[in-house]
């Protein structure tokens, strides 16, 4: 017998006397897939397991590039005295709405840890705007900044440690930085102070009501900039109008056009036939309910029982005040299930100090969303006269 016949009476299919049928006998074989494979399927742990992945570490180093671009900082010693700012990479795989993989996002963020994300935001403003388009039968487009918080320029002297992996020069060398960076305190307030200065030299007026809302007249045209850190939605009778204010806003800043608006904070925006548009938040809701590990929870028909008193005072201390916190998120659920907004209210009142009653009215809440997500409970579109919005999951 040959080599080359040796080798392949090795790898035939293996036959046997008895009747049992096998994977083998049919030739199927799972091929060991290589642990950079599943890395990109899941946010990685750790610095040294994004590195193992070629998907995380392009999203690195692209995020890197970008900070170098930007002068974010300049490679000096530390001085005497003073003690630099811990940094870290975090991951995240940004998803579209049928949870397939958007794009690997990475940021690199200083160790702020008491910062405060993003801006005060009023779930109303979003529903008056949508409102206002859909009746005046404008289009509604969605940007987005790139590396926003970079375009905030730093007043004080800041310092923090070469990140991760992208260590130039040995380790005695720090990071000044020069412009704002994700993590510290002061960068959201840096970021929307440019953003607001730029947009006042275009004309625009902040609006007194929500502090994210900006408008501005020209001739019979309004412009209405409705903006979330670094998502912007953009809204006007004429569209030749639109692109001259996108136009000027690129040359500030790095735009992204995403086109028509169509997902926003979690919120989904479906476009009906007869020109009305449906709002839905099924998919945020749906992440909600794993992160809380509500989703095999049983649904309920009511928010919040009539008779329901909660108090700041008892011993029944919550075991993870971090995870009560982020209920902060079921402020976005009002934006279509406004009958929520009582009891999400009242839960949000016990952030600093929640005990296991409060948790209790959360874990209601969240019954109450999946009775109306996963029982079928969807307004479905009416017959209207005019284009309308309708607010479902």
């Amino acid at each position: 017998m040959s080599h080359s016949e040796s080798v392949s009476a090795s790898t035939s299919i293996p036959t046997n006397t008895h009747p049992m049928q096998t994977r083998s006998k049919f030739g199927i074989h799972n091929p060991r897939l290589p642990p950079s494979l599943f890395l990109t399927h899941s946010e990685p742990k750790s610095v040294k397991q994004a590195l193992e992945s070629s998907e995380w570490f392009a999203a690195m180093q692209e995020e890197y590039n970008a900070l170098l671009r930007n002068r974010t900082w300049d490679l000096v010693p530390l001085p005497a005295g003073r003690q630099a700012i811990g940094c870290k990479w975090v991951f995240r795989i940004k998803e579209n709405v049928d949870d397939s993989i958007n794009k690997f996002k990475v940021r690199l963020v200083a160790k702020g840890f008491h910062q405060v994300h993003g801006f005060d935001f009023k779930p109303v403003t979003i529903r008056v705007v949508l409102t206002l388009a859909l009746s005046q039968g404008w289009e509604l487009f969605q940007l987005d900044v790139n590396n926003a918080f970079l375009n905030g320029l730093l007043e004080e002297s800041a310092y923090i440690n070469q990140p991760a992996g992208f260590e130039v020069g040995g380790k005695s060398l720090v990071c000044k930085l020069n412009r704002a960076l994700y993590g510290l305190k002061q960068a959201p307030r840096q970021w929307f102070d440019r953003l607001r200065s730029t947009l006042t030299q275009l004309g625009f007026v902040g609006s007194k009501c929500d502090p994210s809302l900006f408008i501005y007249t020209h001739q019979k045209h309004t412009v209405y900039i409705l903006v979330y850190v670094d998502d912007i939605i953009i809204t006007c009778g004429s569209i030749s109008l639109i692109q001259q204010l996108t136009s000027k806003l690129n040359t500030a800043f790095s735009l992204k056009k995403l086109g028509h608006l169509d997902y926003f904070l979690g919120l989904e925006i479906k476009y009906l036939p007869n020109r009305s548009i449906l709002m839905t938040q099924s998919k945020y809701v749906r992440d909600l309910l794993h992160k809380t590990q509500m989703a095999e929870a049983h649904s309920i028909s009511t928010p919040m029982v009539t008779n329901c008193k909660l108090s700041k005072h008892g011993a029944d201390l919550f075991h993870d005040p971090t995870l009560y916190r982020s209920v902060g998120a079921l402020q976005y659920a009002t934006l279509t299930r406004p009958k929520i907004s009582f009891a999400v209210n009242k839960v949000c009142q016990y952030m600093a100090n929640p005990l296991d009653s409060h948790w209790t009215v959360v874990k209601r809440i969240l019954r109450y969303l999946k009775g109306i997500l996963f029982h079928g409970l969807l307004l479905q579109p009416a017959p209207v006269s005019k284009p309308m919005a309708l607010y479902a999951f």
